[in-house]
């Protein structure tokens, strides 16, 4: 069962952003072991090679580590999955405000729509209730 990957960037950086999306969410844990390069290739429809460098950008953007004999693992310097889930937040930030910008959005438009947006989806989230 493969993956539907963009064509505007490489596949294993998409997986990478996969990987620390789930590390982020709580899905992935600090320790937890990452598949074997073999299982997450048949797993996302790619090539082992691909997997490989995966783990490779994993590990110099310090998310994970590679034990000998052992497999690949969410690293457990919580320190760093902070500093992990404060980068990508700035990132999607920032993409979301560039493309606001460039729509021709102002500042306090922006922050008006994102208060109104989280408003109106705490109301959806508590089944319609005000309090």
């Amino acid at each position: 069962m493969g993956d539907d990957f963009r064509s505007s960037q490489p596949i294993y950086l998409q997986l990478a952003d996969r990987i620390c999306r789930e590390i982020v969410r709580g899905d992935r844990k600090a320790g937890d072991k990452l598949p074997s390069v073999r299982d997450m290739a048949v797993e996302a429809g790619v090539n082992p090679n691909t997997v490989q460098r995966v783990y490779a950008e994993l590990e110099r953007m310090q998310v994970a580590e590679t034990r000998r004999g052992q497999g690949t693992f969410v690293t457990e310097d919580v320190a760093r999955l902070r500093e992990l889930r404060e980068e990508l937040m700035h990132e999607r930030i920032a993409s979301f405000v560039r493309d606001m910008t460039e729509m021709g959005f102002r500042a306090e438009e922006i922050v008006t729509g994102v208060r109104a947006h989280m408003e109106r989806s705490l109301d959806t989230a508590q089944g319609g209730r005000t309090e």
